[in-house]
């Protein structure tokens, strides 16, 4: 069987069986997802084994059919929030490898496309809100499952609060408020408060949060379009103020800088590219779910490939290697600078595009935790209550709760420590970013290890491509936690318990995990009596 012939799906609408109901008069999930545009049918749970769940699924389903290939496009673009990416790793990209930023963002592509690939393959032969939590523990078990699920669900709630505080920030800066986006109070009010209105559009209906990341995306690209226009003209027209330098195709190649800067480039380049995957986890509310998610997350990275590498070699054409290297501890701020230098008056422009990214990015970013929580509590790996969909909207409000009420929390008691602090949790969230980008690509190879052998493109496909995605991924880890032990090399360069905060915070995290999880085991150990499977061989 070739490659891209859809393997075969499970029937989970076969292994639905009732659950009583919730309050509201939803049905709360506990067993395994129930299929996209499937009611919940009596039945009996699969057989242990072969990768499926043991416990019974109840009935009831998030909505199927709500958004297009288009709409999930959108989502995945946005969830990467591409412009705040850029604004983010740009000066301290440059500071490590000059002028080869344009080659250092097309290598982090490599691994990112991989796994992409990964998670489109995985998707078809189970297409589960869960994504790698799901595919993680048919492949792996139950074990690897459930921290996988933990570490997306962590990623949510690590970077939710930073992305809605860059858009409230960029968003006065954009209107001239400049003396409110300096008043730390009220960014945190304010900031509170946006975080609840996107949680509110995420549980209004995934139709209505399409829509909206419809108009967004095409708002922020238009507007870093005419940035990078605008920047590139003014090269070749000598009319810059800044140390321009003209664009050489030299610039692509990643190598340029050396290994160590490479290394450290790589991680930036990672951090800008993550995000695509949340199209994937909306896969039962999307038209064609075992293809339509998995195709709009491949070609997110794709588009982003573009956007970064056309950006970055117009940003570092206009103002040279010494500005934004001199800038690189200001983050995005470095784009607030730029966008007086490149369009004067019209600066508002890319301000309003790093707000509108950050904005974006603060819905869907919630996507991938909520749904998560949702597949984890229908197996029976969190508390049935994470499964509650609401009934009128069919969205995850209880998970969606949860997820803002935590991200809330953390970002609150994080800002009060320090603007460093917050800097250093968004750090951390690269180790969970390549912890679980990693097992997903293992997960592929060894879910579908009976088809490797049928040819050329399943070898290439199903298992040399993740397995290569997931090594590099880990070398970064490995990388990062050395980094990341240094305290020099954190936002607020103080040491918390001997190294680096954003190895604490991410040390602490997969402690946490570990810990809800042996609680969870103890309190009901119907999830960890399932065992990991194999994907039946190609006919």
């Amino acid at each position: 069987m070739a490659a891209d012939t859809p393997p075969e799906t499970t029937p989970r609408a076969a292994t639905a069986t009732a659950a009583p109901a919730a309050p509201g008069g939803t049905t709360a999930a506990t067993g395994t997802v129930v299929a996209a545009g499937t009611a919940g049918t009596a039945g009996t749970a699969a057989p242990s084994g072969n990768g499926t769940p043991t416990a019974p699924a109840p009935a009831g389903a998030l909505k199927a059919d709500a958004i297009g290939f288009l709409d999930a496009l959108a989502i995945g673009l946005n969830a990467t929030s591409p412009a705040y990416s850029l604004a983010a790793v740009i000066g301290p990209l440059v500071a490590l490898v000059g002028v080869h930023a344009p080659g250092v963002m097309l290598a982090s592509f490599v691994p990112m496309l991989l796994i992409a690939s990964a998670f489109h393959f995985l998707n078809r032969a189970d297409p589960d809100c869960g994504t790698t939590f799901s595919w993680v523990t048919r492949a792996l078990g139950p074990t690897a499952g459930w921290m996988g699920g933990w570490a997306i669900a962590m990623t949510g709630v690590l970077v939710v609060g930073s992305l809605a505080d860059v858009a409230v920030g960029f968003g006065l800066l954009a209107v001239g408020a400049d003396g409110l986006a300096g008043n730390s109070l009220v960014r945190e009010a304010l900031t509170v408060v946006l975080i609840l209105l996107m949680s509110w559009l995420c549980v209004r209906g995934t139709e209505v949060s399409a829509r909206f990341q419809n108009v967004l995306v095409l708002l922020q690209v238009l507007c870093l379009v005419v940035f990078a226009a605008v920047a590139v003209y003014r090269v070749y027209a000598g009319t810059g103020s800044l140390a321009a330098v003209r664009p050489a195709a030299g610039w692509l190649d990643p190598f340029g800088a050396g290994g160590p800067a490479l290394t450290g480039g790589l991680l930036l380049g990672v951090f800008a590219y993550w995000g695509w995957e949340s199209a994937v986890n909306l896969t039962e509310e999307t038209k064609d779910p075992a293809n339509a998610p998995g195709r709009a997350g491949i070609w997110s990275t794709v588009v982003l490939l573009a956007t970064y590498v056309a950006v970055a070699f117009a940003v570092v054409a206009y103002a040279g290697t010494a500005y934004l290297a001199g800038r690189a501890d200001a983050e995005e701020d470095v784009f607030a600078a730029l966008a007086r230098e490149v369009l004067g008056g019209w600066d508002w422009i890319l301000l309003l595009a790093v707000a509108t990214s950050a904005l974006a990015s603060t819905q869907t970013t919630i996507i991938p935790a909520s749904r998560t929580a949702l597949s984890m509590a229908r197996r029976r790996a969190l508390p049935a209550g994470f499964a509650h969909i609401d009934a009128r909207r069919g969205t995850p409000s209880t998970g969606t709760w949860w997820v803002t009420a935590t991200a809330t929390v953390w970002y609150v008691v994080i800002h009060r420590i320090s603007e460093n602090a917050l800097a250093d949790s968004l750090t951390a969230l690269s180790l969970l970013i390549a912890f679980y980008y990693a097992l997903t690509g293992i997960a592929c190879a060894v879910w579908y290890r009976r088809r490797l052998m049928r040819g050329p493109g399943p070898f290439l496909l199903l298992g040399a491509g993740p397995l290569v995605g997931s090594a590099l991924l880990i070398w970064l880890l490995v990388e990062s936690v050395a980094d990341m032990a240094d305290p020099g090399n954190a936002s607020s360069a103080t040491a918390w318990f001997g190294v680096g905060a954003p190895l604490v915070i991410a040390l602490f995290l997969a402690g946490a995990g570990v810990v809800l999880m042996l609680l969870r085991r103890a309190a009901s150990g119907a999830f960890w009596r399932e065992r990991p499977g194999v994907a039946p061989e190609a006919p």
